[in-house]
Formats: C-alpha cells, sequence, structure tokens
C-alpha cells in the first residue's frame, strides 16, 4: 500500500491546510483569497465558492460586520492577533456560533492580509431564543465577563442602554439573574 505522507515541507502544510478539522481562509482587505473546505461547510457553500467574496455574507447583519471589524482592527494593529466568539450566519440563513482567531502579516494595516480560523461551537454552545443585532452584541460581550460599563465603551452606548438591553434578554430567555443570563447564553441551561 502506497504512503499518504507527504514528501516534502508544502505538501505537509497543504495537507494540514485542506484536512484541518477547522474552518481556514487568508483574505486581503476581507475578501477570501483561499480557504479550505471546512470553512465552506461550516457555512453551507462548496469548495472554492467563497474564493473572491467578502467576509460579510457571513454575518448577521450588515452592522455586525462593520461593528467586529472596528472592534478587531485596533487589536491587531496594536497586538498582531485578535480572537473572539461571535454569531456567524451560514448559507442558509441560519445562525451559529463560532471562535474565530486571526493573525495579520502586517500589524500597521492589518486588514491587508491575514490569516483566519473559524471553529464552530454550537454543539458547546446552541443558540437561544431570535436576538436582535443590539442583543447578540451585548451578548456576545456579557460572555466575555464585561460589566456595563465596559461594554458601553466598546458598543459606544450608555451603560443604562446596556442595562435595558440585558434585562429583555433577560425576559425573553426566562433568565432569574445575571449568571443564570450567561448559563442560558452559553447554553449550560
Amino acid at each position: 500500500m502506497p504512503s499518504l505522507a507527504p514528501t516534502n515541507k508544502a505538501e505537509a502544510f497543504e495537507l494540514a491546510f485542506e484536512f484541518s478539522p477547522v474552518g481556514m481562509c487568508i483574505t486581503e482587505n476581507r475578501v477570501v483569497t483561499i480557504c479550505n473546505a471546512a470553512f465552506g461547510r461550516m457555512f453551507g457553500y462548496a469548495t472554492g465558492e467563497l474564493l473572491g467574496k467578502r467576509l460579510e455574507p457571513l454575518y448577521p447583519s450588515h452592522e455586525e460586520y462593520v461593528h467586529i471589524g472596528n472592534v478587531g482592527l485596533p487589536i491587531m494593529r496594536e497586538t498582531g492577533t485578535y480572537s473572539d466568539e461571535r454569531i456567524m450566519k451560514r448559507r442558509d440563513g441560519s445562525l451559529l456560533w463560532c471562535h474565530v482567531a486571526g493573525r495579520a502579516l502586517d500589524r500597521s494595516d492589518p486588514f491587508a492580509c491575514a490569516v483566519w480560523m473559524f471553529e464552530d461551537i454550537s454543539a458547546k454552545r446552541p443558540l437561544v431564543g431570535d436576538l436582535t443585532v443590539r442583543e447578540r452584541e451585548i451578548a456576545r460581550q456579557l460572555m466575555t465577563g464585561g460589566t456595563s460599563k465596559q461594554i458601553a465603551r466598546v458598543l459606544g452606548i450608555s451603560p443604562r442602554t446596556v442595562e435595558a438591553h440585558r434585562a429583555r434578554l433577560m425576559k425573553k430567555l426566562g433568565a432569574s439573574n445575571h449568571g443564570d443570563l450567561v448559563a442560558r447564553l452559553i447554553g449550560n441551561s
């Protein structure tokens, strides 16, 4: 039986990229230039169908696409990397939780070229309720442990507005307190 092992580094890297259990892509100015099959499958696209396409259709809304870019850009300029957990959108419109991590090739212009990893974490963190764009943003921040003041600063809104959205989230999800809300958001309740 012939060996399936790669014979050189280039083959090894290609094999690792193509058969990675997580979605991987390289982007230029938030446009997909190369991606593996897992990336396409995760979002409901055929292999290669996302090449040359902006990442925006993979976000639940234009606002979330812009917001994540605005949050991630300064962090990537400072550190060269960015990661978070966020709600993304499949081709069929269904939503999923993703862990996303990326590295910029040039920190002075992070979006010029970046390498990204997308992991579907929906099995660990099922989506709950029908949330608005702002509620999804608040939920994402709550799961990072942010206080109302910290969340308000990140989102450019008042702490009182954060509290109002938190109260609506608690009501929608039937949570009795903050800890219960976070547990329901992460799928532990």
